[in-house]
């Protein structure tokens, strides 16, 4: 017996094949998300923006230096209002005798010298103190989190408000909000889907499969070894908002074809049409994460990768797992089919039809103006000058202490070690400037009787300081000399031997742990609290090939004349070294406006440039996909032309990540109308084609465009965090400016401009040949022409009488058997050719 050939397509066997083994499916599926609930907590989450700076950039070169060279301990600005100044001081003791806490810097009214109105100001005003609180440990460490626990505890009672980092998670306080918004989200996607959906029981298949993909891609981010806190906060809620689409369009393909067709075969032949509908669609999604790679900044890589494996886990979920789902929950389906809640917009239609000559126009001032104000658009790169809807407790505490006190702005510069004198003669120059309020180093911080722990000692200088006999002065001097291997120092005269404070100190404290020192209880006191000093203040200032000097500007954190300062420093500092590193926040805002401007030209370029090849080969046009970006291209200048026009500064990262998000993903509204377009116009005319298209897209745009419109502005509303709430804002009015410009000016656009469209079509069009021929014609094509009258119709079938036209499509042929038919006057037609055949 003869095999059966089986003539099904490709793409058909592959969903069948997918449908038979869903239980396969289901188990591959309940392993993954085991797997991926484990590993979620594997994921390591970077708290500090510097690290994803680019590694050839001074502040990650110095920030490195900075880490191997000194040890920079966590500090806090803690407030206390509504206190006197006497029971402030009384706290400042008490909080310097927390374990972890090593100094709680107030007024020092036990000092000799009277203190001024300027040094009273700096801690004590408007009835409010400010303790400058050092902790024993570096920031993250144990000693720190449970000092400032111990801390808080003590001054519950009190007014208090604390800017610092120790006891305050970033990541911790973004994962509470993003929590909130994708509980608020999911609300708001449930009631859009029942708005749209065909059937009830949709919905949960959908949520079902887009949760399976979101754990997926959430456990699946350790392997990246380490993510920033601005991706694994916003990395959900945006897959939600890019991706559910997806898994929207096989479900209403599922709907479709199971009017005519069993559960089973209709999820098989949804699926096959999905397939290359879906991943055309995610082409360009997927283009625009890509193209945020190329920035020189990490955060672009980070989120990319993460955001296009959250598609991918996506499309996973949605061509294995949803049809197994629509099988399992068929019946339930069928069951709870309703009527469409969405209304047609045909009105809508003649409206754009009627103004198709004066939106473009309006279009173009619009498009002209969002490029020049974008253009002009104020970008921050730190996050000191943005605010946000919502605030948190650190947030609101660091805003009281920064009106109260002013805000600081601490920064490092790090010099080759080695040379003292050279140090100290750039500190005396760097004090002299007015924009410095601190300025130290080693070489100006005072030991003990006006002498710096740099200066050079001879041994009597040094036997007059410790207050100890010249001889065993001498005795030591020689014993370093010996142990420096500087042999000439014995011989010559010893009493000229000048040697650095703190070099002649700490050799003394180690030769007395070793024993070869004896002191009296008084001394050895004194040493040891005198070595506790230095030591400490080594560990901060000197490490073994630099020197940091720490620096206190009187500038903002971020302004052109902050950034021109920061170039003064340099050429100070580089009149004594041959190289330097100053590190702070302002050289690190510095370094991203150095970046952006590159990433700028490359996330724009790239992602246009990706979108563009997939629309190529999308619509073999060359004119189409020029119109498509043209649209979309306005609606991201349009979109970032409201910080300007409010006078809102706009975090850099903002436009990056949300430009290359609007040109992928809202592009494919555009291609929605497009396709449509395309296919009706076919149909009917283009007038009424438009018409149509505008009825049939609306439910999806509409859809995809309220659920990305909500989830961006849900997180620029509920997110405390500046950077993030930036980047909501923008998507969600970025999305709403497309869904307006796609549903209005585009439709205008293909309409007007279709003769563009069929002229850079990549299909070659024939010569117009005009055939004719008389009596029973086989005729299968497009006819155009004279058929006994005007024909301009797809015919498939014979044809008697007489025939002049243009066949597009097919040919034209004599029919060799016909039953004869009565011509017009009631005779039969000749057979055969009349005139010939072209």
């Amino acid at each position: 017996m003869e095999e059966k050939k089986d003539d099904r397509s490709f793409m058909l066997k592959l969903a069948t094949f997918i449908v038979d083994k869903r239980n396969g499916v289901f188990l591959a599926f309940i392993g993954m998300l085991v797997f991926c609930l484990f590993a979620q907590g594997w994921v390591a989450v970077c708290d500090d923006i510097t690290q994803y700076l680019p590694g050839d950039s001074e502040t990650r070169q110095g920030l490195t230096l900075m880490e191997d060279e000194v040890t920079t301990y966590a500090t806090a600005r803690v407030m206390v209002s509504n206190i006197s100044r006497e029971r402030a001081s009384e706290i400042a003791a008490g909080l310097e005798s927390i374990e972890g806490i090593s100094a709680a810097a107030f007024l020092d009214e036990d000092s000799d010298v009277p203190l001024t109105a300027e040094d009273i100001g700096e801690h004590y005003r408007l009835a409010s103190a400010l303790f400058d609180v050092t902790f024993e440990g570096e920031e993250g460490d144990e000693i720190c989190e449970s000092a400032m626990a111990e801390l808080k505890q003590r001054l519950a009672g009190y007014d208090l408000y604390i800017s610092s980092p120790v006891g305050s998670s970033e990541a911790d306080l973004l994962d509470a909000e993003m929590n909130i918004v994708m509980l608020v989200a999911v609300v708001i996607i449930v009631s859009v889907l029942l708005f749209t959906s065909k059937t009830y029981m949709e919905i949960p298949v959908l949520l079902m499969t887009f949760g399976s993909a979101a754990m997926i891609n959430k456990g699946t981010n350790f392997l990246m070894g380490e993510i920033s806190y601005i991706t694994d906060s916003v990395a959900v809620v945006l897959q939600l908002a890019l991706a559910i689409d997806y898994a929207i369009i096989l479900c209403h393909r599922y709907t479709e074809e199971r009017e005519h067709l069993d559960a089973h075969d209709a999820v098989s032949v949804a699926l096959s049409k999905a397939i290359p509908e879906i991943s055309a669609s995610s082409l360009t999604t997927i283009s625009g994460m890509v193209a945020m790679m190329f920035m020189q900044f990490g955060i672009g890589r980070d989120m990319g990768v993460v955001l296009v494996k959250a598609i991918l886990c996506s499309l996973l979920s949605v061509f294995t797992l949803m049809p197994g789902l629509l099988m399992l929950f068929s019946k339930q389906i069928d069951r709870t089919h309703h009527r469409s809640f969405v209304p047609k917009i045909d009105k809508w239609g003649k409206i754009v039809l009627k103004t198709r000559f004066v939106l473009p126009l309006l279009f173009l001032f619009a498009l002209g103006g969002g490029f020049y104000f974008s253009n002009r658009c104020p970008y921050v790169y730190g996050e000191s000058t943005l605010s946000t809807a919502k605030q948190n407790e650190v947030q609101i505490a660091e805003k009281k202490v920064d009106s109260t006190f002013g805000q600081t702005n601490i920064m490092a510069l790090m010099v080759p070690a080695g040379d003292y004198e050279k140090e100290g003669r750039l500190l005396r120059e760097l004090e002299t400037w007015e924009e410095f309020s601190l300025v130290q180093g080693l070489a100006n911080t005072e030991a003990k009787d006006g002498y710096m722990v740099t200066d050079k000692l001879s041994p009597r200088q040094f036997a007059e300081l410790a207050d100890v006999d010249i001889e065993a002065a001498r005795l030591l001097y020689t014993a370093y000399a010996v142990d420096q291997e500087e042999y000439g120092r014995i011989v010559g005269s010893l009493d000229s031997y000048d040697v650095p404070l703190i070099d002649i100190f700490l050799f003394l404290y180690n030769m007395k742990e070793d024993g070869y020192v004896d002191l009296d209880e008084d001394a050895e006191s004194e040493i040891n609290d005198l070595y506790e000093q230095l030591s400490d203040g080594k560990k901060q200032l000197q490490g073994e090939n630099y020197t940091r000097i720490l620096l206190k500007l009187n500038l903002p954190e971020e302004s052109p004349e902050t950034f021109a300062f920061l170039k003064e420093i340099h050429q100070a500092a580089e009149k004594y070294y041959d190289h330097c590193y100053l590190v702070g926040d302002s050289t690190s805002d510095y370094d991203l406006a150095t970046s952006f401007s590159r990433d700028n030209i490359v996330i724009s370029v790239l992602s246009a440039l990706f979108v563009i090849i997939v629309l190529l080969f999308t619509f073999q046009s060359a004119g189409l996909p020029v119109l498509l970006i043209a649209v979309i291209q306005s609606s991201v200048w349009i979109n970032f032309s409201f910080p300007y026009l409010t006078g809102t500064n706009l975090f850099f990262l903002s436009y990056l990540i949300v430009s290359s998000i609007q040109m992928g993903a809202n592009i494919d509204y555009a291609i929605v109308i497009s396709n449509r377009y395309m296919e009706l116009k076919k149909e009917m005319p283009i007038k009424e084609a438009i018409v149509e298209t505008l009825n049939q897209s609306f439910p999806t745009i509409v859809t995809s465009g309220t659920i990305l419109t909500a989830a961006g502005l849900l997180i620029g509303q509920l997110s405390s965090n500046p950077a993030i709430s930036s980047i909501g804002v923008c998507l969600g009015r970025g999305t709403i400016i497309s869904m307006l410009l796609v549903m209005s000016v585009l439709p205008q656009i293909l309409l007007l401009g279709d003769t563009i469209i069929e002229r850079t079509a990549f299909t070659l069009k024939k010569p117009d040949i005009v055939q004719t021929g008389t009596g029973a014609l086989r005729v299968n094509g497009h006819v155009r022409g004279y058929v006994q009258g005007v024909v301009n119709a797809e015919i498939h079938g014979s044809i008697q009488g007489r025939i002049s036209a243009v066949v597009d499509v097919g040919a034209m042929e004599p029919e060799t058997e016909y039953d004869l038919l009565p011509g017009p006057s009631g005779s039969a037609p000749a057979n055969g050719k009349e005139d010939g055949q072209l």
